[in-house]
C-alpha cells in the first residue's frame, strides 16, 4: 500500500482550442439534468451534470480532464445531490460528466425492496445501460465506496477506475454492533419529524461535522432529502433500507473483501476526522495496513468523514479523477 503526498497531475498533451466562453463556477451552485432509470420496482432518479459543450480550455493551473464519464455513488443515508460540487469542479476542468442516482429508498428514488449493496450495484449497472456508457471511473462516498469496490468485482468490464472516499474497508467496530451506533444523529433523523426546510437546516446545522462548514453545496444537498408536507416533513430515506445496507457494509464477506478483488486502478482518500467530527476518524495508517500495495492511499487531514464532497477538498478529488483516467489509459496501452 503506498501514501503519496497529493500533488497535481500532469496536463494531457492534447491542447484543446481556447474558448471565451468562461470557466463554470465552483463557488456557485449548478442544477444537473434530472431524469429517471427504469429499475426493479420503480424509477430511479438520477442527475447528471455535464462539462462545458465545447471542452473550454481551463485556466493553466486546472489540467484537461479526459472524456470518461464519472457515475457517483453517494452514502447510506444521503443523496445524489452530495455530488454537486465535485461536478462543479470537474466541469471548471472541461469535463468529464458526472451521473450521480439518488440509490434505492433514498432522495427522489422511493423504491422498494429487497434492499442490499448487490441491488444497488444492479440498479448502477442499469445507470449505466441507460446512459450508453461502456465503462465509467467509479466514484463512491462512505457506504458507496463499498457499492463502488462490489460493482467493480462485478461487472470489471464496466469500470475503468475506483475513487474510494472515506469507505469501502471494513470499518473498526465490534461483531454486532448495530447501524445506530455508527451513523448516530443521521441514523436517529429517520424517525423524525421537521416543521419544514428551515426546521431541517437547524438540525443539520448542529450536526458536529457541519459546524462551521455550512454552505450552498450542503444546503442544496440536505434539502434534498426532505420530503413531505410542512409542518410534517421528513428524511427520504426508507429505515429499513439503511439497516439492511447498513449491516451489510458492517459484516458482509463479499462487501468487506472486495476492496481486495478489485480489477482496476483504485485511489482511497481518507478523512483524518470522523462522522461526528471526533478524531481520529474512520480510518488511520494502522486502520489501512493489509490494503493490496497497489491500492493508493491518500489522507485528508483537514476534513471530516462528511466534508470532502461540499469543501474545497472537492478540487483534489477531481485532481484524483484525473489522475485516474489517466492512470486507466495507462493501463489500456500496456494491454
Amino acid at each position: 500500500m503506498t501514501t503519496p503526498t497529493p500533488s497535481t497531475p500532469s496536463t494531457p498533451s492534447t491542447t484543446p482550442t481556447p474558448s471565451t466562453k468562461a470557466t463554470p463556477s465552483t463557488t456557485a451552485w449548478r442544477d444537473g439534468d434530472e431524469y429517471t432509470v427504469p429499475v426493479r420496482g420503480g424509477d430511479l432518479a438520477v442527475t447528471r451534470w455535464d462539462g462545458p459543450a465545447d471542452r473550454p480550455s481551463p485556466p493553466p493551473a486546472l489540467p484537461l480532464l479526459p472524456l470518461l464519464p464519472v457515475l457517483a455513488v453517494h452514502g447510506i443515508t444521503a443523496n445524489g445531490h452530495a455530488f454537486a460540487r465535485l461536478a462543479a469542479e470537474l466541469a471548471a476542468r472541461g469535463g468529464p460528466p458526472l451521473i450521480a442516482p439518488d440509490l434505492r429508498a433514498r432522495g427522489r428514488s422511493p423504491l422498494p425492496g429487497p434492499y442490499g449493496l448487490g441491488g444497488h450495484v444492479d440498479d448502477l449497472v442499469a445507470v449505466l445501460d441507460a446512459a450508453g456508457i461502456e465503462r465509467t471511473v467509479l466514484v463512491g462516498h462512505s457506504m458507496g465506496a463499498f457499492i463502488a469496490c462490489l460493482a467493480a468485482v462485478r461487472h470489471p468490464d464496466r469500470v475503468a477506475g475506483l475513487l474510494l472516499v472515506d469507505g469501502g474497508h471494513g470499518l473498526p467496530v465490534p461483531p454486532g454492533t448495530d447501524i445506530d451506533a455508527v451513523l448516530g444523529p443521521a441514523m436517529a433523523r429517520l424517525r423524525m419529524t421537521f416543521e419544514g426546510p428551515d426546521d431541517y437546516r437547524a438540525f443539520w446545522r448542529r450536526h458536529p461535522a457541519f459546524t462551521g462548514r455550512w454552505n450552498t453545496w450542503v444546503d442544496h444537498y440536505v434539502l434534498r432529502d426532505l420530503v413531505g408536507t410542512p409542518p410534517k416533513t421528513r428524511s427520504a430515506c426508507h429505515e429499513e433500507a439503511v439497516r439492511v445496507d447498513g449491516a451489510q457494509v458492517l459484516a458482509d464477506p463479499d462487501a468487506l473483501g472486495a476492496v481486495h478483488r478489485l480489477p482496476c486502478p483504485a485511489r482511497l482518500l481518507w478523512t483524518a476526522r470522523g462522522l461526528m467530527d471526533e478524531s481520529p476518524g474512520l480510518y488511520s495508517p494502522e486502520r489501512l495496513a493489509g490494503l493490496p500495495d497497489d491500492l493508493v492511499t491518500v489522507e485528508l487531514p483537514d476534513d471530516n468523514h462528511y466534508s470532502p464532497l461540499f469543501s474545497s477538498t472537492a478540487a483534489l478529488l477531481a485532481e484524483q479523477v484525473h489522475a485516474l483516467a489517466e492512470q486507466t489509459v495507462q493501463v489500456q496501452r500496456e494491454l
